[in-house]
């Protein structure tokens, strides 16, 4: 992927960004304004402009921070799903219909949810903790239970045109 020198640049700035406003240099510094600032309330006979200092800092600074937060839990996120797909990807057993998971739709993942839960429920049935089951062998499962209730209506329909 080709990135700009204007990209580059806020990417380095917002990673630096990132680790200075975590630090607990940045948290010390922010806890000795506020002190500043309330010890400077007599002195500006508790102002609204000395309210409105202090107000007008702290929604800028967190107006900000809401977008450097947001982008570093994107790259986070994006590093961690890269990660357990490597993992579903190199594991013979995993499922590979769960790389880029994150992807589907609310509607996709809850129902992904529901099928693992009742996976979860088949495991604690069997008492094996080393039992795996996976999405394919759970399709298997549910394609004979079709095949077998399309047989079970085959078998009705055949007993009925026997009786008439």
């Amino acid at each position: 992927m080709k990135t700009n020198k204007f990209t580059r640049f806020f990417e380095a700035f917002a990673s630096r960004a990132t680790r200075a406003t975590g630090s607990s240099t940045a948290f010390l510094l922010a806890l000795t304004t506020i002190v500043i600032w309330v010890i400077t309330g007599p002195i500006f006979g508790y102002s609204d402009t000395w309210q409105l200092v202090i107000n007008t800092g702290t929604t800028i600074i967190t107006f900000l921070m809401v977008f450097l937060i947001q982008k570093s839990q994107n790259k986070d996120s994006m590093a961690m799903q890269i990660k357990l797909n490597e993992l579903i990807a190199v594991n013979r057993k995993a499922s590979n219909r769960l790389l880029n998971v994150e992807d589907l739709s609310e509607a996709e993942l809850h129902a992904l949810h529901q099928f693992f839960g009742r996976l979860v429920e088949k495991a604690k049935a069997e008492d094996s903790l080393s039992e795996s089951h996976s999405i394919e062998e759970a399709e298997e499962i549910h394609e004979e239970k079709l095949e077998e209730k399309e047989h079970r209506r085959n078998e009705k329909r055949a007993e009925k045109q026997a009786v008439q």
